[in-house]
């Protein structure tokens, strides 16, 4: 099986002056705007860094559940925060780092299994997969 997302941008204008729009298929996103200001300044608006990281927390979550399940275990709640960390580095800027971030309320299992099906997760998220050239760490916080 196949399956075959699209996500588009648009830019008018230079790399501080410029204005941009992010669209996805579903429409989650049409004319989105960013920018540089949005980037690097923290106004309104969104930028790459954030948009891997909210794929990055739904991919993982998501996988986390289908493990879950796989163990006969089902979440009463789970939250998880991707923390994507942009640096300027020699040649411009890289993704240096992905914290992921995960608190849990899952019942009928102790805090080692869970936090070892979390791994399995993390590990087994194709969004991981795809960004595995950066390190990705993970910390569960279950109750």
């Amino acid at each position: 099986m196949q399956i075959n997302r699209t996500g588009a941008a648009h830019w008018a204008g230079g790399f501080k002056d410029g204005k941009g729009q992010i669209s996805t298929q579903s429409g989650a996103l049409k004319d989105y705007p960013y920018g540089y200001a949005s980037r690097f300044e923290g106004i309104p608006g969104t930028n790459p860094e954030e948009l891997i990281g909210a794929a990055h927390a739904g991919c993982f979550t998501m996988a986390l559940s289908a493990v879950l399940g796989e163990a006969g275990l089902k979440a009463d709640s789970m939250q998880t925060t991707a923390k994507v960390t942009l640096e300027s580095v020699e040649g411009g800027f890289a993704i240096t780092a992905i914290n992921l971030s995960l608190v849990a309320s899952v019942p009928g299992t102790d805090e080692a299994t869970f936090k070892g099906l979390a791994a399995k997760a993390k590990a087994g998220c194709p969004v991981s997969k795809a960004l595995s050239a950066v390190p990705i760490t993970l910390d569960v916080s279950f109750g």
